[in-house]
């Protein structure tokens, strides 16, 4: 019997080419990503509306950026930032994992020896392309090329442990032929996907293991049952920090392949029997070998285990999916609180398709829904004073009013129709106007909140801290609430504001040793933000006194001047 060579012949062909595989699938994912996770995040949030769409979207989307991992990400952020709700992203996860199986099907083709050299090909592509699409493209190709040649050396390098007996008495336990040992093997292979957050990467393997005749056929296919169960470790890591719902959907994920995993085991052997027959149209018995220079190879077990992963997300799916309701009304018990209740400002309240129909009911609607977003804003300054009732995450606050803010102007921006009347044109373009200098404005008490929620005061600059946050509570309801700031005669005028920060930037720099310089610089900055948002509650103010925001209900008679049945807007 010839020596085997471990480290040469077995460690550095099988740990190379898994690394290989591992980066080819990073490139290939990012790459493509990168050309395409925008629009295809915009799809989502665009298509994602009902269950049945969901699903839709979810194999779409995979199938093109082709990682379940990022798309299960991707749903989760979006449930987070209130984009997506939690029904639909329940049905958008079943569809990511049918739509990762394409990916199980490209790495079964036979292109192993191909892989180096297209990878070398578009390596050069890479590295003399001008534009960042070309180079994208490039990127995803060499992925792609680099996951055949991985699992080509993984391939060759797995094969000589079938000329060690200790090692092939170990593997030989992890057979498949009983139900006791089809649950070992799910459960490795779980725990294996788990460590390295990749089931491409985990089937990869046991593709290799298979071709190489290391381990039989179905054993390959029980291992690849495993790796649908381990992926859910990711997207239960990547909810931890988020909201219920995100976490909610997290376990959607999670529950699906658990309860697909239990129902498929008891009816493992009978889906054998049924791919054995479903494989004479795709080559003939998996278990056959084929003698390549001398040496035998199992060319079919990368397709079979293809196949299998792809008709077991699809019958999990079609399982499954007529109780999407159901895991819908059970998974938002899961932590439920009175916290469940906090406002979630990335959802526009008062912006209907019905109240879009006429100005005299889209124009009350958008005034409200900016009372919204200027009620958010001032939430920064409770997270800048640490209340106990202020958002936990000023991030997440923050990403919440940019949705809001964009529905909004989206929204106003609809408004303009062909041949409009000037007036109304006009109050249009206001309030489009009016709703950028409050983006600006909670931009700035982002700022403030960010700023004190990152530099920790001491007992000398604190008080200057909720003085100056005093301050800026009192101008803004100069906008947030006209009629107590006229009860009350508050101006908007910037200028008196600005010369109490000086006054504030004047104690602090006389503070000198009883003022750390961290937190003197930290003051400064926050009284920049607060006399930019002076200026914006100034400009804000004189944006609303413009163009009156009052719409009659009917349009009055035709008259020379003014009105909104004025002449249409001039070209």
């Amino acid at each position: 019997m010839q020596q085997v060579d471990i480290f040469t012949q077995i460690i550095v062909p099988v740990i190379g080419g898994l690394g290989i595989f591992m980066l080819g699938l990073e490139f290939m994912s990012n790459g493509i990503q990168s050309l395409a996770v925008n629009k295809m995040r915009a799809l989502l949030a665009k298509f994602a509306g009902t269950p049945a769409k969901g699903v839709v979207a979810g194999t779409f989307i995979t199938g093109i950026i082709q990682s379940s991992t990022a798309m299960t990400v991707m749903v989760v952020g979006l449930v987070n930032a209130g984009v997506v709700g939690l029904r639909p992203a329940i049905s958008v996860i079943m569809g990511a994992n049918i739509g990762t199986t394409l990916g199980n099907g490209l790495i079964a083709l036979p292109l192993g020896p191909l892989g180096l050299l297209f990878a070398g090909l578009f390596a050069l592509l890479y590295i003399f392309a001008k534009t960042d699409k070309l180079k994208n493209i490039a990127l995803a190709c060499i992925g792609f090329s680099l996951i055949f040649y991985g699992l080509n050396l993984m391939t060759g390098g797995l094969k000589p442990l079938r000329n060690m007996p200790e090692i092939m008495a170990v593997i030989s336990a992890l057979t498949a032929d009983t139900y006791v040992n089809l649950l070992y093997c799910v459960l490795i292979a779980a725990g294996v996907t788990a460590m390295i957050h990749s089931s491409s990467a985990t089937i990869g393997i046991v593709m290799g293991l298979g071709a190489a005749g290391i381990i039989d056929w179905k054993t390959a296919v029980a291992f690849s049952l495993g790796a649908d169960l381990g992926t859910t470790v990711t997207s239960w890591l990547a909810s931890l920090n988020l909201s219920k719902n995100a976490k909610r959907a997290a376990y959607a994920h999670i529950s699906f392949n658990i309860i697909g995993v239990m129902v498929t085991i008891p009816l493992f052997f009978v889906s054998m029997d049924v791919l054995t027959w479903v494989m004479q149209w795709f080559g003939g018995d998996p278990g056959t070998p084929v003698v390549v220079n001398g040496k035998e190879t199992f060319p079919l077990v990368p397709v079979a285990i293809g196949l299998y992963s792809t008709f077991f997300n699809i019958f999990n799916v079609l399982l499954l999916y007529p109780f999407v309701g159901v895991f819908e009304r059970l998974l938002m018990k899961v932590g439920a609180s009175s916290l469940d209740d906090v406002e979630d400002y990335s959802v526009p309240r008062h912006l209907t398709a019905e109240a879009a129909g006429a100005p005299e009911t889209a124009v009350p609607a958008i005034l409200r829904e900016n009372e919204r977003y200027l009620e958010a804003a001032m939430k920064f300054l409770d997270i800048a004073r640490g209340r106990d009732d202020a958002p936990d995450k000023v991030e997440e606050h923050h990403a919440q009013m940019d949705v809001l803010n964009r529905e909004i102007r989206a929204y106003t921006s609809g408004l303009f129709k062909a041949e409009m009347p000037y007036e109304r044109a006009d109050l249009v373009a206001s309030l489009i106007e009016e709703e950028d200098h409050t983006a600006s404005l909670g931009q700035a008490l982002y700022q403030i909140a960010r700023r004190v929620e990152r530099q920790p005061f001491g007992e000398t600059g604190r008080p200057l801290v909720d003085r100056m946050l005093d301050q800026v509570a009192d101008a803004l309801r100069v906008v947030a609430n006209p009629a107590e700031a006229r009860r009350d005669n508050l101006s908007a005028e910037a200028a008196p504001r600005v010369a109490a920060l000086n006054e504030l930037r004047s104690e602090a720099l006389r503070l000198n040793g009883s003022l750390p310089w961290v937190e003197r610089g930290a003051i400064l900055a926050l009284l920049g933000s607060a006399e930019r948002a002076y200026f914006l509650i100034e400009r804000i103010d004189a944006e609303r006194r413009s163009v009156s925001r009052v719409v009659p209900v009917e349009a009055p008679a035709p008259r020379e001047v003014g009105g909104f049945d004025a002449a249409p807007v001039p070209a």
